[in-house]
């Protein structure tokens, strides 16, 4: 305990708030936000009427000496239906009436209060009320101090928290697994992982007795950091203790390896699991199917899936958006579809994610008028559309040379209340310039800075691909150094858009200067670059340089692909150089080139 009070002393002090929070605008720095089941404004004014009536009531046996026992009982129902219909502004409201009571309210009115809040994710509220508790000198109990310990690790103030730990110390209370497991989960949550560790470290070696859930919570941590290995070390640990794996232990490992793309093995914990006598269930499941999905073994997914219906486990949405959404990649709308239907038969009704997966797909596989159905359907369906919806949208009108449609669509976006993002205008960019129309790319560009949405490399790159394929190569040209002046590295892409565009632009000096610019500077350079630049000396008629190049290419590790061997050769042949060709030809089998 001393070595617990020691931890706890190193935490800043619990910040203070001696203003009270009114019931109302303050709260929320003047934002109202309703909470909770939508009641209306009738429903509100009765329970606030009722809540003005038990205070009245309330008063009547004051009088009487009887106050303790009906006192009580309405405050414990009004708490109860403010819990259920209320929002936040009353919920505060009614904090303060409670404790402008002449008999202080018990913990238990207190706690389902803080709770309903913590529930909503308002905990910057509950630590102010909490507050006002202290302020008027009410005691908190122990689980309202957890509730806060709760509250400062979901707003990423751990040091704050463990000063709660050290005031609970102070008061008399004794630890819990609860308080512990709480203060790891926020360490681990605010990507402190190692400080988890060793708070779990110092805790054991104090003969504190911890549980699956707080190994839970280390090995998700670790998993969450990319340190799947470490968490499959714990797992094994925890082997020779006294702590029951379970299924959620289980299930983390399974979820870290796949999104390692450590599929094969997280295959093997889940057989593990099962030989251990653990159940999978719906996310051991769903992870495993997910693994499989990422690395194109959709057969296999699909038999897990079957494999899943006949152990009783249900799938969920979640469950079958992966398959629908693996499936639309891989083009095949026409089974992605099928499972949506199977989701319906089933009574789950698809998400925002699953419609957004499946209209993609009908994209990919030319669909378009399916595509347009299905978003009109999501709307019918009670379902809003996002950003990402309408993206894909704008995306998939775009590649299947509709516009004027994507624009057009683009336009509705404000009138829903939504902003689109980097993405969204990547997109409609892309589509103005492989449809001719790379001026009114660049007034979108320009509308993008209007709108403080700032463009990123790649939406760049689309407008200097597009001006450099129409033929613009001054606009292309003064981009590519606007790109520099913002402090922007060119990427790979970038470079190879550059000396390709201004090659086959006719070019050619311009093309060497930026070669010899890209490669003083550091700039990533591939074999596509010296592919571009090899090329337009060759139709230059420029040979010496290009293979000079080919020489180059070795000394910098950038090895010539089949390509590169292609195009010198072509050109030495049409300059009748039969010797040197059928000499860079054996050059090129020797090396092995063409298995490459």
């Amino acid at each position: 305990m001393a070595q617990l009070q020691q931890y706890a002393s190193c935490a800043p002090g619990i910040p203070a708030c001696s203003r009270r929070v009114p019931g109302g605008v303050e709260a929320r720095g003047g934002l109202r936000l309703q909470r909770g089941v939508a009641a209306g404004i009738e429903d509100r004014e009765e329970v606030l009427r009722f809540s003005r009536w038990c205070g009245a009531f309330e008063g009547v046996f004051e009088s009487s000496g009887k106050t303790v026992k009906v006192g009580f009982l309405m405050r414990v129902i009004l708490v109860n239906l403010i819990i259920i219909i209320i929002n936040i502004d009353d919920a505060v409201f009614s904090f303060n009436r409670l404790i402008d009571r002449r008999h202080p309210p018990s913990h238990v009115e207190i706690g389902k209060l803080l709770k309903a809040l913590i529930m909503e994710k308002d905990y910057h509220i509950v630590v102010s009320l909490f507050s006002q508790l202290e302020f008027r000198g009410i005691a908190p109990s122990f689980i309202t101090l957890n509730m806060l310990i709760n509250c400062f690790c979901q707003m990423g103030h751990t040091g704050y928290a463990f000063s709660v730990l050290g005031k609970i110390i102070k008061m008399g209370y004794q630890c819990d697994i609860i308080t512990l497991n709480t203060l790891m989960k926020g360490l681990c949550i605010n990507g402190k992982v190692k400080s988890a560790l060793k708070f779990h470290d110092e805790v054991r070696a104090q003969g504190y007795q911890l549980d699956e859930v707080t190994y839970g919570t280390l090995i998700n941590g670790l998993c969450k950091i990319g340190q799947t290995r470490a968490a499959i070390e714990l797992l094994r640990k925890l082997e020779k203790q006294p702590i029951k794996l379970d299924v959620i232990i289980y299930s983390i490992v399974i979820d870290g390896l796949c999104k390692d793309g450590l599929v094969n093995e997280a295959y093997k914990y889940f057989s593990e699991m099962i030989a251990r006598g653990i159940s999978p269930d719906v996310v051991s499941y769903s992870s495993l199917i997910h693994g499989l999905c990422c690395v194109d073994k959709l057969e296999e997914a699909t038999k897990l899936l079957n494999q899943m219906v006949q152990n009783n486990i249900k799938p969920n949405i979640y469950t079958y958006s992966i398959l629908i959404d693996a499936l639309s990649k891989e083009g095949k709308a026409t089974e992605a579809h099928k499972v949506f239907h199977l989701m319906l038969q089933r009574g789950l009704k698809p998400d925002i994610v699953t419609y957004n997966a499946l209209i993609d797909g009908y994209f990919l596989a030319k669909n378009v008028s399916e595509a347009a159905t299905l978003f009109d359907d999501m709307v019918k369906m009670g379902l809003k559309p996002d950003v990402q919806s309408y993206t894909i949208m704008i995306d998939g009108y775009c590649k299947n040379r509709r516009v004027d449609k994507a624009f057009a669509l683009f336009e509705t976006m404000p009138q829903r209340n939504l902003v689109p993002d980097t993405v969204t205008y990547s997109s409609l960019i892309d589509g103005l310039c492989k449809s001719g129309r790379t001026s009114d790319g660049q007034d979108l560009l320009d509308v993008m800075h209007a709108r403080g949405q700032y463009p990123d490399l790649n939406t760049f790159n689309i407008l200097l691909d597009g001006l450099f394929k129409s033929r613009h190569i001054e606009d292309a040209t003064a981009l590519f150094l606007k790109i520099i002046g913002k402090g922007i590295r060119p990427s790979v892409v970038t470079c190879n858009i550059l000396i390709d565009g201004l090659c086959k632009g006719g070019r050619l000096k311009t093309a060497q200067q930026f070669f010899r610019h890209i490669h003083i500077n550091g700039y990533q350079l591939d074999v596509i670059t010296y592919n571009a630049m090899i090329s337009g000396l060759c139709k230059e008629d420029l040979l010496d340089e290009a293979m000079a190049l080919l020489t180059e290419m070795d000394k910098n590790s950038c090895f010539p692909n089949i390509v590169t061997y292609e195009i010198l050769i072509r050109a030495l042949l049409e300059r009748n150089e039969n010797h040197k060709a059928e000499k860079l030809l054996c050059e090129m089998i020797s090396k092995r080139v063409m298995s490459q």
